[in-house]
């Protein structure tokens, strides 16, 4: 009969996987990384195969062929109905007791609080928030994108500077260095060179990401335009991070505000800048910080929770992610 170690950290982005089998103690046995975890495009059954590569091959290099419980903050699970959904799949691959699933974002945040007790705002390729308490009460939105009302995000973004530039250059918006600094980033000399490049697909979809560090240089040298979306995204993060505070009654009392993803923890200055006057003037007891721990010690320490385990043995976890 096999071992049975304590949890089994998932950590599943679009574009990778991180897993972990952590010991009671709260010492790592194995670590892997897999591929994207995308159950939209491929479907729940495939995005779990493609899970199940990782996890065999840190249950082979831990020696253990099961887990107490099986934590897993995943990437796509928006709506509480999904988290449900994935956490049934999961559970039928026999990986572990007891299944838990949650919105990736809440590794973020569980990954830079000192206890599970705080909000997370994760600005990558989407925008999202979450906020908890140890009680069990939890804040989230949807964050599906233009339908449940979100605005930001490294796509969103794009698409924001691409709708100045070329505005900018037509004449029906204000002038502004975007309409150079785009289409300058492949290679082209006007906006209407790089619409019809995206439009004929020379440029792929996917790269239209890249345009996200281009507007904020461009902001940073100066352009007002640029400067308007940056702003506007930061008014954005501190709206989230202060309904969320509100809803957990937590507006007035000191609590961390844990900044990630690849928007977030890039360092732009004026953005950065930008979200901690906000908050300071809107919730001014949060203690806002960039999380740059890997998100998947966060699913580890909430399977930790879960399980009751010693603060020492979360400790033993931190330092071996944060030494």
């Amino acid at each position: 009969m096999g071992l049975t170690a304590c949890v089994l950290a998932i950590d599943a982005g679009n574009s990778k996987t991180d897993v972990a089998v952590v010991a009671a103690d709260g010492n790592v046995l194995a670590t892997a990384r897999g591929g994207g975890f995308r159950p939209p495009a491929v479907g729940v059954t495939a995005a779990v195969d493609a899970l199940a590569e990782a996890v065999e091959r840190a249950y082979a290099a831990a020696g253990v062929t099961s887990v107490a419980h099986v934590s897993a903050c995943l990437a796509n699970a928006d709506l509480p109905v999904e988290e449900e959904q994935l956490a049934a799949a999961l559970h039928a691959r026999a990986w572990g007791t007891t299944v838990e699933v949650r919105n990736d974002t809440f590794a973020i945040l569980r990954a830079g609080a000192a206890e599970p007790r705080g909000v997370a705002v994760v600005c990558g390729a989407g925008i999202n928030c979450v906020g908890m308490r140890p009680d069990g009460r939890t804040a989230r939105f949807p964050a599906i994108g233009k339908i449940s009302g979100d605005w930001g995000g490294g796509w969103h973004l794009a698409e924001e500077a691409l709708w100045h530039a070329a505005r900018a250059e037509d004449g029906r918006g204000a002038p502004s260095a975007l309409a150079r600094t785009l289409p300058a980033h492949f290679g082209l000399d006007s906006m209407y060179a790089l619409i019809e490049a995206l439009h004929l697909e020379h440029v792929p979809h996917h790269r239209r990401h890249e345009l996200t560090p281009v507007l904020f240089a461009t902001a940073a040298a100066g352009d007002p335009v640029a400067h308007a979306v940056v702003d506007r995204l930061a008014e954005e993060i501190v709206v989230m991070a202060t309904v969320a505070l509100t809803r957990l009654d937590l507006l007035d009392e000191e609590t961390p505000v844990l900044l990630g993803g690849g928007v977030l923890a890039a360092g732009h200055a004026r953005l950065d800048d930008a979200v901690r006057d906000l908050l300071a003037a809107r919730a001014p007891k949060a203690v806002p910080t960039v999380v740059t721990a890997p998100p998947v010690l966060g699913a580890a320490l909430l399977g930790l929770d879960r399980e009751g385990v010693t603060a020492g043995a979360q400790e033993r976890l931190r330092a071996f992610y944060v030494p």
